[in-house]
């Protein structure tokens, strides 16, 4: 009679653990991603974009669980968990946080990288940076599977900055990557280094006559205050990639993982045209309200004639001369 009783048990217990296998199996998918930002912010309706693209493609049910307002870190904390697959599943990332493992990456956020905002558009919609892609992919095991950004860098100053003849001398604060310091300076300006909360009181001091920032930026710390005049060098267009863990990725049904592709491609364009959409409706909004007055930089070809040994010297430096010549190609 024992061996009858264990014998049901098993059976039991068996039937048990098959149940519980067919229940999580019919549970939903959920993907976690993660955000520095609220929902006002371009980053955060890209991504909810992407959700929901990917339950319109996919068909079938998948949660998706957005951490917001930095609640889960910092960028590079979402892509280090994301190259780990743990924590976060899926997010927009500042290409820096990606040169550890791609040492082409920081190209992305190259100045004078873009001629304008089409030429980005077109840049981004090849393959040019496919072998940046590939890149990260293999050695970090993070999927890029589209491409967001658009806030366009422009000269903040106390005087109109119209033409090569206005820029020569002209001494602003730069962020402390080398590759600034170069350009800047090859573009005839003198660059300096300062801390980022130290600019107002640098330029109000007059240490430095500006900086360069987005609309966003300089919004936020009121430098138009200081320096409101502005220029449109347009010397940068950003590049945030809409990432995708690996880990995570390779565990999902394949159906899903094509959604997901397609998804992340439409979802980063979307945000493409919010936030560059948006960075020119702020300008046009501060000078509307006389915070600021914007300047066409007339001698603008000029400015990427000066800029392109350098481009090409740093793009050496990366191993990415190639990518940097695609680039350039496309028209």
């Amino acid at each position: 009679m024992s061996v009858f009783i264990r014998a049901l048990a098993r059976c039991m217990a068996v039937l048990g653990l098959a149940l519980s296998f067919n229940v999580a199996g019919q549970q939903p998918i959920t993907l976690h991603g993660a955000v520095q930002f609220d929902d006002t912010h371009p980053f955060n309706k890209a991504l909810l974009k992407f959700e929901e693209l990917v339950k319109k493609y996919y068909g079938k049910p998948v949660n998706f669980v957005l951490h917001r307002n930095s609640e889960l870190g910092l960028e590079k904390d979402y892509f280090a968990y994301m190259s780990q697959g743990i924590s976060v599943d899926y997010g927009i990332v500042s290409p820096a946080h990606m040169s550890t493992f791609a040492k082409a990456a920081p190209l992305l956020d190259m100045p004078f990288l873009f001629r304008d905002l089409d030429h980005w558009n077109k840049v981004l919609d090849s393959d040019a940076f496919q072998p940046i892609v590939d890149d990260v992919s293999k050695k970090a095991d993070v999927m890029i599977i589209g491409y967001a950004g658009g806030g366009t860098r422009n000269l903040i100053a106390n005087k109109p900055i119209r033409n090569m003849a206005e820029l020569r001398g002209f001494t602003m604060r730069v962020m402390g990557a080398p590759i600034q310091t170069q350009m800047f300076g090859a573009i005839g300006a003198k660059p300096s280094v300062i801390a980022y909360n130290e600019v107002y009181n640098a330029i109000q001091t007059g240490v430095i006559q500006g900086a360069e920032n987005e609309a966003a930026g300089l919004d936020a710390m009121k430098f138009y205050e200081v320096g409101p005049n502005i220029s449109l060098t347009q010397h940068a267009i950003t590049v945030r990639p809409v990432c995708f863990s690996g880990k995570t990725f390779r565990k999902l049904p394949p159906d899903l993982q094509a959604a997901i592709l397609k998804a992340g491609k439409e979802a980063g364009k979307v945000g493409r045209e919010i936030e560059s959409g948006a960075d020119s409706g702020l300008l046009a909004k501060l000078e509307k309200e006389g915070k600021l007055k914007t300047w066409v930089f007339t001698d603008r070809a000029k400015l990427l004639e000066l800029a392109e040994p350098v481009k090409q010297a740093y793009a050496k430096e990366i191993d990415a001369t190639a990518i940097l010549n695609k680039v350039n190609a496309i028209k």
